[in-house]
């Protein structure tokens, strides 16, 4: 269990980022590019509509080779493809909604046959729902969250963090209830998906398109009703509300805003949640970390409400709904004096980063994580006690790999540096990972890294010269990091995952600033890269 939830979720984050590259170069020759025709859209030029492809490729490969083959994850496998197929085709030619309708309610068939997962029971009703009203139930929640994800895709970002979110609370509920199913159908959608985020935060290089979101709402609506089956497992199907999370407000808004209106609620407009923060006078930016505040407290609450009675789950529902719907309710938008007090903000910060531009902290913390980074790196191939052979041959491949994509094709060596310290130092942390000391906070990795969280913070926030951007996938970053140690149980085998994910997000964090700040270096950051990875091959057949 542990390999294998490993395994599938850093395979498909592997196998996601390795095909984004030559996805997004043959975009234009295989007529997958959004070009802006509509007032409705947030951007001016033409952009590669590849990442569900990258994402869906890798994840349903992660559970081709790691995931158990019962009926419920072949169900989830062929239902997938069904609707990544028919995405792809739309992000092609442009589908109408019958045609739309038709592949995911085939998707949904597939899955309710081969997986038989449908809807088994409704709130405050105790015995099993007959087939005849769970089959069409089932196939109306599965096309009605696919277009609601789908729906959402409006932003930079936006479906994918919200979808992470969801999938993360999903994974973490079923690893707590016990339901194995569900955390390895989750944890590889989890990793090809943050694969895919890095190059889809404002300014998007890339987008999902249909095939993406849809496969996204496809899989989270699968999910969620069978984690969310009485019959399988400890929670109630009303949780699965909260998991499933904004994308079904929004949705449930934007059509209760049309018929209020006398208007079809099937037509589109400029009317969805991230519109309206957009008119409130938002940035892109801001308006999508809003949301991700909105979707995590949302799945927040199905983690404290997981024990509670339906009755319970379905009030707190009911009044955080009320709240986010009552927007769409009134006529027109809210009109906020947003800009003013962004403004202010702006100034108060400008006015301390001049307090300190000629500090030492605009140029030392930098130098020192220039340093301390590539050293515990270097350092760290020394750490594990033993190194499985499995994970040796990975290193061992993506050792050559790299080592040839930088001869071969230089201009990409930022992304394969990248990936090698990603991949590389995921390995040694998860092996160097000991429960004895796991816990103690005060042990000398533990106080190494929170020593680096602080150079990380102090770079971020005092380099003037090369200012870190910083993106919604940050901040949501950064919410995980303080979120997961803070859960209880959260272990597999003896490894405490809450402070290996901590550890895992610092180092990440270091290793974007060091290839901004110090892009010029690339091939000394490649060199720490390439002896990572040597270095775990090496101490798996010593």
């Amino acid at each position: 269990m542990i390999s294998t939830l490993f395994f599938s979720f850093v395979g498909s984050l592997i196998i996601c980022m390795a095909l984004i590259p030559p996805l997004m170069a043959t975009a234009s020759r295989l007529q997958f590019l959004d070009i802006p025709k509509d007032q409705r859209r947030v951007h001016s030029n033409p952009v590669a509509k590849v990442g569900g492809i990258a994402f869906g490729m890798g994840t349903f490969t992660a559970m081709l080779i790691w995931a158990p083959k019962d009926d419920i994850v072949v169900g989830g496998i062929l239902g997938g493809i069904i609707i990544l197929l028919f995405g792809m085709w739309d992000d092609r030619v442009g589908l109408s909604y019958t045609i739309k309708f038709l592949g995911q309610t085939l998707g949904a068939l597939i899955v309710m046959w081969q997986g038989n997962i449908h809807l088994n029971a409704l709130p405050f009703f105790e015995t099993e729902l007959p087939l005849w009203m769970a089959y069409p139930l089932t196939v109306v929640i599965i096309v009605g969250v696919t277009n609601a994800v789908n729906l959402a895709d409006g932003l930079d970002g936006l479906a994918g963090g919200l979808s992470l979110l969801s999938f993360a609370g999903m994974a973490c509920l079923a690893y707590l209830g016990g339901d194995q199913t569900v955390t390895l159908l989750m944890v590889p959608v989890l990793g090809g998906l943050l694969g895919f985020l890095r190059f889809n935060t404002y300014p998007a290089r890339i987008f999902m398109g249909d095939a993406g979101s849809q496969f996204l709402g496809f899989f989270m609506a699968v999910s969620a009703i069978v984690l969310t089956d009485p019959q399988r497992g400890p929670y109630t199907a009303p949780l699965g509300l909260f998991l499933l999370g904004l994308p079904l407000l929004d949705t449930v808004g934007v059509m209760l805003q049309r018929l209020k209106e006398g208007r079809s609620p099937f037509v589109a407009d400029k009317n969805h949640l991230h519109h309206k923060l957009l008119a409130m006078g938002l940035s892109h930016y801001e308006a999508v970390l809003m949301i991700y505040l909105l979707q995590a407290t949302l799945v927040t609450l199905a983690y404290v409400l997981r024990w509670q009675t339906e009755l319970t789950i379905l009030g707190v529902y009911g009044l955080v709904a009320s709240v986010i719907l009552f927007p769409f309710l009134r006529s027109g938008v809210w009109k906020f004096q947003t800009n003013r007090i962004l403004k202010k903000a702006d100034r108060l910060l400008t006015r301390a980063s001049m307090i300190t531009s000629s500090s030492w902290l605009t140029t030392e913390p930098i130098r020192i994580l220039g340093i301390a980074v590539p050293a515990f790196l270097i350092l760290s191939v020394f750490l594990p006690r033993r190194v499985p052979d499995d994970m040796a041959y990975v290193a061992a491949v993506l050792f050559v790999a790299i080592l040839i994509g930088l001869w071969v094709a230089p201009k990409a060596s930022s992304l394969l540096v990248r990936g090698g310290l990603y991949v590389g130092s995921t390995f040694i942390m998860y092996l160097s990972e000991q429960p004895a000391s796991s816990t103690d906070i005060l042990s000398p990795i533990h106080v190494f890294f929170l020593g680096l969280a602080l150079l990380v913070a102090l770079t971020i926030r005092f380099n003037s010269e090369h200012r870190f951007q910083t993106t919604p996938l940050d901040y949501l970053m950064v919410f995980l990091a303080v979120v997961v140690p803070a859960l209880p149980e959260m272990q597999i085998g003896d490894i405490h995952l809450s402070f290996l994910t901590a550890k895992l997000i610092v180092l990440f964090f270091s290793f974007e600033l060091l290839l901004h700040v110090f892009a010029q270096r690339v091939t000394q950051l490649g060199l720490v890269a390439l002896w990572l990875l040597c270095g775990i091959a090496v101490r798996a057949w010593l």
